[in-house]
């Protein structure tokens, strides 16, 4: 038998990495470094055979498995285990933008970018040339090193953001994080860089899109794994709960994604995706009494996994649900749209133009923009539907309407660009206008917070759910 046994690691933290380690029988000590984004954090390891065919097992360590970030020059500290420079690294080097908002003030297109973690600004007018890529005005975010391996320390609390707000008055960003921060982080017009947000609420887990009413001053926030709706006062901060909560099976909210408010129909719009469970306040057993006691006694806060009801998980048909703007608790949608004539499939983003009576949508996995009548309800077809080839849509799954210019802004995730339409485009349609974060023609992985990895043998392939 060889004196060296070797493990394969797969290492997933917004990228993949694959690591081979050598060990031999009598070592017990598993040694390394790796600096990503966020938390470090072991998925799975699988021994390899040996030359006999013999499965190795895997080394016994000297203490406790420890997760952390190093900086750059950090050594680990000593006896605890860390991960030695993987073999190669699987990841995306782009920007990739998630949601989209145009800052019509300061004649600005504003994208967060879920790749490197950043909020981005851009002149409305740019253009980007097929060759060429976009030169942000302004970055709110973190410096990568050359390898785009590490980071420095961040103190943006920006992370997976999925949904993006500009105030019309003041330029405040207000930056939804869908998974690893449980914060709604603002930011203010004059911000740039690696720099605390001004201002951050303390959301449910899990948030996606996000709307606000002006008028009365209020923010409404999706919450996507436990389908609900949370609405804040606009000027909330901190541990300030929220003012009402929208959650229950009545409600047919079914891992909701985009929000878009209507005032003038007094109505908000949610795209929903389909997965839901019920949720009790009779389950919740898995938790220590008193933990489950603070759970149940906070105040307009959605119930979470911990009081799923085993067995309740379904997959509804993707849907657009319509409530009253004052909605709250287990209250049933006003009217739904859904059915195999919408064409929906993966709706995310949603923006709605009360006064044309037009609701639009993204459709993420067919790469299409839809629009429906604000008062349609049913299996209805979209009044048009900004699909083909020409149009440069890539996975979207944000967009905004730009009233003033009479402009459609849509964020391509999966083609590192955020393109511009007339409003009223349909089918085939060129954009008016690109702008790119990489060049035409350059690969998007994809790669949007991966939670596990696996690998195929039989294929020699590398599996990865998002």
């Amino acid at each position: 038998m060889a004196s060296n046994r070797w493990l394969r690691w797969v290492v997933s933290a917004g990228a993949l990495a694959v690591l081979t380690i050598a060990s031999s029988p009598g070592n017990r000590n598993v040694s390394a470094t790796t600096r990503y984004i966020g938390i470090d954090h072991l998925v799975s390891w699988t021994p390899l055979p040996d030359e006999t065919g013999q499965m190795c097992p895997m080394p016994e360590m000297t203490s406790s498995y420890q997760t952390r970030t190093l900086g750059a020059g950090q050594r680990a500290t000593e006896g605890v285990p860390t991960f030695s420079q993987p073999d190669r690294v699987i990841r995306d080097r782009y920007p990739s933008f998630s949601s989209i908002a145009v800052d019509l003030s300061r004649d600005q297109v504003v994208v967060t970018d879920e790749n490197l973690f950043q909020v981005m600004f851009y002149n409305r007018t740019e253009n980007s040339a097929p060759n060429q890529v976009a030169k942000p005005l302004r970055v709110i975010g973190t410096k990568w090193d050359d390898s785009f391996m590490s980071r420095e320390e961040s103190k943006t609390k920006i992370e997976f953001q999925c949904g993006l707000y500009v105030d019309p008055r003041n330029g405040d960003v207000y930056a939804v994080n869908n998974d690893t921060q449980d914060t709604l982080v603002i930011f203010s017009n004059e911000q740039v860089g690696n720099v605390a947000p001004s201002r951050e609420i303390h959301t449910p887990h899990g948030t996606f899109g996000i709307t606000v009413d002006e008028a009365a001053q209020e923010v409404f926030l999706t919450v996507q794994h436990d389908s609900a709706i949370v609405v804040y006062k606009k000027g909330a901060s901190g541990e300030e709960p929220p003012l009402r909560m929208l959650q229950g099976d009545r409600t047919r909210l079914a891992d909701p994604h985009g929000i878009a408010l209507d005032g003038k129909r007094g109505v908000f719009y949610v795209t929903n995706h389909g997965s839901v469970h019920s949720t009790s306040k009779d389950e919740g057993g898995r938790l220590p009494p008193a933990q489950r006691a603070e759970a149940l006694a906070l105040v307009n806060w959605p119930l979470e996994r911990d009081f799923a009801v085993p067995g309740s998980g379904r997959t509804l048909p993707p849907a657009i649900t319509v409530y009253a703007k004052n909605a709250s608790g287990d209250a049933a949608p006003l009217r739904v749209i859904e059915g195999p004539r919408t064409g929906l499939n993966w709706p995310t983003g949603i923006a709605a133009d009360p006064d044309r009576g037009e609701i639009y949508v993204t459709n993420d996995t067919t790469d299409s923009i839809l629009v429906f009548d604000a008062d349609a309800s049913g299996n209805v077809a979209p009044k048009r539907i900004l699909k083909g080839p020409k149009t440069g849509l890539n996975n979207p799954t944000g967009l905004a309407l730009d009233f003033k210019n009479n402009e459609l802004w849509v964020a391509n995730f999966g083609g590192h660009t955020a393109t511009a339409y007339r409003m009223n485009a349909t089918g085939d349609t060129a954009p008016l206008r690109t702008i790119r974060a990489a060049t035409e023609g350059t690969p998007s992985l994809m790669i949007g917070n991966p939670g596990a990895v696996a690998f195929d043998t039989k294929r020699e392939a590398i599996l990865a759910p998002n």
